[in-house]
This record gives C-alpha cells, sequence and structure tokens, in this order.
C-alpha cells in the first residue's frame, strides 16, 4: 500500500463530481429532500442521512465504472448493491445515538426527550415564522451536519474510514473491513486525519454559514471514501 495525500483525495473527489454532474444534482436533490422529511423524526433523519451517505459510496463506484470500465453498470446495481449494507450502517448509528441520547437524559432527568427520538414535529406555522431562508434552511439541517460528525466519530473509533467500502467492494466480514482498514490508517494517518478534519471543518460551517450546501458535503464525504479506498486498495495494492 502507498502513502496517500489529502490534497489528493479532495481533487479526485472533485474529478469525480465533474464527470456526472447530473448524477449528483440529483442525489443531493435527493438527499435534501430526505433530510427535510426527517426533520419530523430524529430518528428518521438519521437513518436517512447516514444511508445518503453510504449509498453515495456505491454511486461513486458506478461513475467510475461508467467512464473507466469496459463492462459498465446502471445506476441501479450501485444502488442495490449498496443500500442493504447502508442500511444497516445507518440502524447500527441510530443504536448508538439512542443509548448515547439515554443515558443523557437519564442524567439530566430530561425523561420527555427520549420520546422525542422517535418524533417530535416542529415543522409548524410558529417555528417558520419570521425567520429568513437561511435560517430556516440550517434550522432543518442542522441535525444532519451532526448526523455527519458523529458517523465519523463512530466509524474511526469503532472500526475505520476503510471499513464500508471494504465490506462493500471486498466483501470483508467486519473483523476483517477493521482488520484491513486499520492497516491502512496506520499507513496514511496524515491524510485520514486531514480529510476527517476538514469534512469536520465543513460541516460546522453548514451549520451556521452555508446550511443549504449540507446534501453536497454529504456528496463529497462520499466520494472521498470511495477515491481513498481504491487509491489504496486497488490501485496502490
Amino acid at each position: 500500500m502507498k502513502k496517500a495525500k489529502f490534497s489528493g483525495w479532495l481533487k479526485q473527489s472533485l474529478l469525480f463530481v465533474s464527470h456526472d454532474p447530473w448524477i449528483w444534482a440529483g442525489y443531493t436533490l435527493f438527499v435534501g429532500i430526505l433530510m427535510t422529511i426527517g426533520r419530523a423524526s430524529l430518528v428518521l433523519g438519521i437513518l436517512f442521512s447516514v444511508t445518503a451517505l453510504f449509498v453515495g459510496v456505491g454511486i461513486t463506484k458506478y461513475i467510475d465504472l461508467k467512464h473507466s470500465s469496459e463492462n459498465p453498470v446502471e445506476i441501479y446495481w450501485a444502488v442495490t448493491k449498496s443500500l442493504p449494507l447502508a442500511l444497516l450502517a445507518a440502524g447500527t448509528i441510530v443504536i448508538f445515538w439512542f443509548a448515547f441520547m439515554v443515558i443523557a437524559n437519564l442524567l439530566t432527568g430530561d425523561l420527555y426527550k427520549i420520546g422525542q427520538f422517535f418524533f417530535f414535529w416542529e415543522l409548524t406555522p410558529e417555528n417558520l415564522d419570521h425567520r429568513s431562508a437561511r435560517d430556516i434552511a440550517n434550522w432543518i439541517y442542522s441535525y444532519a451536519n451532526v448526523t455527519l460528525i458523529f458517523t465519523l466519530l463512530m466509524l474511526t473509533t469503532f472500526a475505520s474510514w476503510f471499513s464500508y467500502p471494504l465490506m462493500l467492494f471486498k466483501n470483508y466480514s467486519w473483523s476483517e473491513a477493521i482488520e484491513r482498514g486499520n492497516h491502512a490508517v496506520s499507513r496514511n494517518q496524515n491524510a485520514i486525519y486531514k480529510s476527517v478534519g476538514f469534512i469536520f471543518a465543513e460541516a460546522l460551517l453548514c451549520m451556521t454559514v452555508t446550511p443549504l450546501l449540507t446534501p453536497v458535503l454529504y456528496m463529497l464525504t462520499s466520494t472521498m471514501m470511495y477515491v481513498s479506498y481504491k487509491g489504496i486498495f486497488e490501485i496502490g495494492k
């Protein structure tokens, strides 16, 4: 495995976006709609957001095969291949989040908030009146940016940056993906830390200044997951 650079991953990610901008435009629009619906329930919001993030990795693979392979695949292949594992990963994140939430609310005594995890309708005229478009967008998408940070923290703590694509494209088991992924991380720590730090910084920016770019950040994170995996485990092996 060769060492990689964050700048190279970022450049390749942007290149993937430029290959099929209409595919990514449709993806970000769909993700934006899902995130808006998910604002009605935190459990649905987390499930939608994490699933969209990991399905985006499969879509990046589809674009890669479309432009570099003699045997391109259809877009439904990318979705159907990545969706089951993406849902499993999203469900795991939901369980972790709920566990942390229960512990926190038990300690603070706010037990009523536990039920709000499953349904808490806030999309009412009272909450939307007298707010600018940016304020509304920030209110709608703020949970998605927190979800992205939480997901990457869980991924890098209990697995590795490369675990999902290794399981998806190499059919590794959970333990095998962790072992191979951690080995790759140890050889490319600088690039990994810079990538995760960059995504965290962008997520914080989306929570304050550019909330409408949240679906775009999800798209960029998906492509970075794929190009980093490809560069180390396919090209650099």
